[in-house]
């Protein structure tokens, strides 16, 4: 921060984290002393009250590098099952980020407090220095008279020049509180960041949640096609194979009445195709294997009862599985825009930056929208989810609404011009 008010604010900081600092060390010794407790059955639910609070202040922590220092702190923790006390004990205790916190705790009280402190403490100084005559004048006289031992005594005159370590205090406030409060950030993300074995273990169960939810979505998808073919398609090719039968059958005695089975047979048929092209389409729509994520995406937004602009810097193509699940994501996001959003107008942008391809689906409604457990977008995510992508919704109350998603994968040569159009 630049300027003295960035200044004074990062002083202001730097004192509440000195408080902070102090609280810190009575957390870590709560935690220490209900961790000596676990042979009693006490001291477990107090061992998860107190790593709880000591988590708490650490994420504290993190969100204020990252908001007023603009350094990210990831957090290591994993996910504490439900289940009984032994079970998310064992979870928190088998936890490599537990212990950091601890060590993180220790030294925060300590280099921490020192480097959170320094700034107030030589702006003080500055203040005290510069005020120096008139505090000499109102306290007595012992107090002031003698500031460098009993061998110099100071008069009324030669308090004054004091005033002149005043400029040095401010000269070293002004030049390392920036540095200092770095420095204060570094030695958080040092202790709170994850190590290279808590990202590899995050990792991995990232990617066995995600395996476990797109089999869960497989599971349900399979289902959904089992039923549409179930009541759709198969009962009318139930019903095609009966009509002919009757019509074979009346062919000779009844030629009339074996024509009308057959034309219903015939109407059947083609109902029949129409519910197994939609059921392909849902699969995979054959414009997205033709003519790509840039032709997909414009006949959706052609389909769409809102105008939307639509927007594609794409140097090639994605892997089919990845261009269906942009595509599918897209769908959803510009249905909710017609249905819930109130929108007059909606847009797409598809880019594609250092190896990740990127979508984002906005609309001018009134915002509000919220992911829900089981909801579109909650589906949208799991899906994303299986090629390590992700999804963030960002909708204000009045509005706009950006879904924004990125997905990891490396296109092919196949050129897509930089186009815009309104759909």
């Amino acid at each position: 921060m630049d300027g003295l008010r960035g200044r004074i604010r990062l002083t202001g900081w730097g004192a509440l984290l000195f408080v902070m600092s102090i609280v810190g060390i009575g957390v870590w010794i709560c935690v220490v002393a209900a961790g000596s407790l676990v042979t009693v059955f006490v001291g477990v639910p107090l061992t998860l009250i107190t790593v709880g609070w000591l988590r708490g202040l650490a994420n504290w922590h993190r969100q204020w590098s990252a908001e007023k220092m603009g350094v990210e702190i990831e957090r290591p923790y994993r996910p504490i099952p439900e289940g009984s006390l032994a079970t998310r004990f064992a979870t928190v205790a088998k936890d490599r980020a537990t212990y950091r916190d601890l060590q993180w705790a220790l030294v925060n009280s300590t280099a921490g407090l020192t480097l959170s402190i320094l700034p107030f403490t030589m702006l003080a100084a500055s203040v005290f220095y510069l005020s120096y005559p008139l505090l000499f004048t109102l306290t007595p006289p012992d107090v002031f008279r003698t500031p460098f031992g009993p061998w110099f005594t100071l008069d009324f005159a030669g308090s004054f020049a004091m005033c002149l370590l005043a400029p040095v205090w401010f000269g070293l406030f002004w030049w390392t509180t920036p540095a200092l409060m770095r420095a204060y950030t570094r030695l958080t993300r040092t202790f709170l960041a994850p190590d290279e074995k808590q990202r590899l273990a995050l990792r991995v169960a990232q990617l066995t949640e995600s395996r476990a939810e797109t089999v869960d979505a497989q599971a349900v998808e399979l289902r959904r096609i089992e039923r549409d073919l179930h009541d759709g398609a198969q009962a009318r090719l139930v019903s095609l194979g009966m009509s002919l039968g009757m019509a074979e059958t009346l062919l000779a005695s009844n030629p009339d009445a074996a024509g009308e089975l057959l034309a219903e047979a015939r109407k059947a048929t083609g109902l029949a195709l129409s519910e197994l092209r939609d059921l392909v389409r849902g699969i995979h729509p054959p414009v997205l294997a033709d003519r790509g994520l840039d032709g997909a995406v414009r006949a959706l937004a052609l389909a769409s009862p809102l105008p939307v602009e639509v927007s594609v810097d794409l140097p090639g193509r994605a892997p089919a599985p990845v261009e269906s699940a942009v595509y599918f994501a897209v769908a959803e996001a510009l249905t909710n825009a017609a249905k819930h959003s109130a929108a007059s107008s909606a847009w797409v942008r598809l880019t594609y930056t250092d190896g990740r391809l990127g979508a984002m689906v906005g609309d001018d409604g009134r915002g509000g929208a919220t992911q829900n457990p089981g909801g579109g977008l909650h589906g949208v995510e799991r899906r994303l989810a299986a090629f390590d992508g992700t999804l963030v919704l960002a909708s204000p109350v009045g509005g706009p609404t950006i879904v924004t998603m990125e997905l990891p994968c490396v296109l092919s040569l196949a050129k897509t011009s930089p186009s815009s159009e309104m759909a």
